[in-house]
């Protein structure tokens, strides 16, 4: 797999991640922990992009 198409998969799994974490909110059953999880686990696909690309600083 070439860095750009890893990059792009990455995005992609961002982006489902951050479609799962609107949808769970809109439920009034929503577990809080399970959406603190999905927002660590975006949180790490976002640094890891970042690395990737050589943008070191994570804010």
């Amino acid at each position: 797999m070439s860095m750009q198409s890893h990059i792009a998969e990455l995005e992609r799994r961002h982006a489902a991640l951050e479609r799962e974490i609107e949808t769970a909110l809109l439920h009034p059953s929503v577990d809080n922990l399970e959406v603190a999880d999905m927002k660590r686990r975006k949180l790490r696909l976002k640094d890891e992009i970042k690395k990737l690309r050589g943008d070191d600083t994570v804010h």
